[in-house]
């Protein structure tokens, strides 16, 4: 019996045109029914997935800002937050990459130094709350995660600034342009080991989605582990299953059959 469902959202839930196939809804409503708990396992803001889940944020789990921020019918369970020294040495790291922009991602907003409308376009579409601030370093609230939103790719240009990082820092490349840096130990797939341990659901009784690389650890978290067909290789590698694409409503086709909904 399958307790526990967590899907990343872009490249994974959402389609190519950032849109949630109609049929989710559905389901949506049949898992609840069987007592099944639904999570959002994003890189995204808390406040864009609420947003994004309005209809039925108070029926499901937000894992959100890549497992550091963790909301379950609007209750906290879980904060992993870095100190302010670490981030503000982060923040110093971001800031000498060329065509690249920070962002400071915290429990009450996001925050950026630059208004560059490209890079604005990009941090409105996972950021519903941001704010402009002069000095990101002085930034006074639980920081949950540095972000780099890197134009001139992330998996072979900002990541290698990390790379002296890697022993005390969580550095995953999530996107195309995105870099995030978390506390050490801090990712989706231990954030739902510890969901796990706390609802007392066993790994046999989880089922996890994904497409990119910061959903390697999520893939080990669950005995039903699916990468979608356009995921990234080496996420295929190590995952149990391949959904079909997120084109092909894939997620949902795979929790359809491995529960038996129709």
């Amino acid at each position: 019996m399958i307790k526990l469902i967590a899907t990343d959202m872009d490249g994974t839930l959402l389609n190519t045109n950032n849109e949630i196939n109609p049929e989710f809804y559905k389901i949506f409503k049949k898992l609840k029914q069987k007592g099944v708990i639904f999570a959002a396992a994003s890189g995204r803001q808390y406040y864009n997935l609420l947003k994004r889940f309005e209809d039925i944020k108070d029926d499901m789990m937000f894992i959100a800002e890549n497992g550091t921020f963790v909301v379950y019918k609007g209750e906290e369970l879980l904060v992993n937050a870095l100190d302010k020294t670490s981030a503000k040495k982060l923040i110093e790291v971001g800031r000498t990459i060329n065509n690249a922009y920070v962002i400071v991602c915290g429990k009450k907003s996001a925050y950026i130094e630059q208004a560059d409308s490209r890079f604005i376009k990009e941090t409105e579409k996972y950021y519903e709350q941001y704010e402009v601030v002069k000095d990101l370093t002085k930034v006074q609230d639980d920081i949950l995660k540095v972000t780099i939103c890197d134009f001139s790719g992330s998996e072979n240009n900002s990541n290698n600034y990390y790379e002296e990082y890697r022993q005390a820092f969580q550095v995953t490349v999530s996107g195309k342009l995105w870099l995030d840096i978390t506390a050490k130990g801090v990712n989706k797939g231990i954030t739902i080991n510890k969901i796990q341990e706390l609802l007392n659901i066993r790994y046999e009784e989880t089922m996890v989605f994904g497409d990119y690389l910061n959903d390697l650890e999520m893939m080990e978290s669950a005995y039903y582990s699916y990468a979608m067909e356009n995921a990234h290789d080496n996420l295929k590698k190590v995952s149990r299953f391949i959904a079909e694409s997120n084109d092909n409503n894939g997620v949902v086709k795979a929790i359809k059959e491995v529960l038996r909904l129709k």
